[in-house]
């Protein structure tokens, strides 16, 4: 049974409880960051904290644990779980101010929710699909305007990959005013004539972690880059398409709306790119 981490004690899975009115579970009024342990150690977990303060300041909640106390968190999940390759999950919500009620609540005297719990993954670096390729649908992206934002609501990603299920498909590439924004969990990138393109940041995608990270990896090599919108008929003519997560780190999309990529088989510089992420983020993790 799994460690478990809520509100600063370590206890059994089983046995913690959160009130029925936490905001969290009542309003989605939470965010979230999910780091990758490789070989015991946190892959980029300076940039989660990170993310994660910028992401509680613009829902205008302070961020309620030290990056300190919350890496000794991270670190004992992992030790206490026995996790050797996986993931460390990490929500915070408003809290509950024992009703419910659109107002925020007074965080003076409102504690916020601090949950933590491990995933154990052991195929997080040999996975099938990063050496098979998955193959994704196009849906019409109906989510809130604020994607820049990690908070937990999730129900229009969890439909989009339920979507993609029904049609034997691994994941759904979200579409709005004609262009690509992301994935369901991870962003969007395709590969022509040597180039990486993909969405700039703003408030239509996540500011992935992992993408920070390869797109850096990816200038220090040499490679060209290219941040702009992509339409899906675009996509289909590449050479090459990818996405990244700290879940899947890079892994090649093969397939869109069952028209092969290329020759529907990981392309080389996906499959580079995925060994610098991994050699360069195993070398720094802590």
């Amino acid at each position: 049974m799994r460690t478990v981490y809520l509100n600063g004690s370590f206890i059994p899975e089983n046995t913690a409880k959160i009130s029925i009115f936490d905001r969290g579970f009542l309003m989605s009024d939470g965010v979230y960051e999910v780091t990758s342990v490789i070989n015991k150690k946190l892959i980029d977990f300076a940039g989660h904290f990170s993310r994660l303060e910028r992401s509680l300041s613009e829902l205008d909640m302070s961020t309620p644990v030290t990056k300190q106390a919350l890496l000794s968190v991270h670190r004992t999940l992992i030790d206490k779980n026995k996790i050797n390759h996986g993931l460390i999950y990490l929500q915070i919500t408003r809290g509950s101010a024992g009703d419910r009620d659109f107002v925020f609540p007074d965080p003076k005297k409102t504690p916020q929710t601090v949950v933590m719990f491990s995933q154990k993954k052991e195929n997080l670096i040999d996975s099938p699909e990063a050496k098979s390729g998955i193959k994704v649908i196009s849906i019409e992206d109906r989510r809130w305007g604020r994607r820049d934002i990690k908070t937990t609501q999730l129900l229009y990603p969890s439909l989009g990959k339920m979507m993609a299920k029904k049609v034997h498909a691994d994941d759904a590439w979200m579409v709005e005013d004609g262009y690509v924004t992301e994935g369901t969990s991870n962003n969007a990138y395709i590969i022509k004539n040597g180039k990486i393109i993909t969405r700039a940041k703003s408030f239509a995608i996540l500011h992935g972690i992992t993408r920070t990270s390869v797109l850096r990896f990816a200038k220090e090599a040499q490679m060209e880059l290219e941040e702009r919108k992509f339409s899906i008929d675009e996509a289909i003519d590449a050479d090459e398409a990818f996405i990244t997560s700290a879940s899947s780190f890079v892994t090649p999309v093969i397939n869109i709306d069952g028209k092969n990529i290329s020759d529907g088989s990981p392309g080389p510089m996906t499959q580079r790119l995925r060994e610098i992420y991994l050699d360069e983020s195993i070398k720094t993790a802590i």
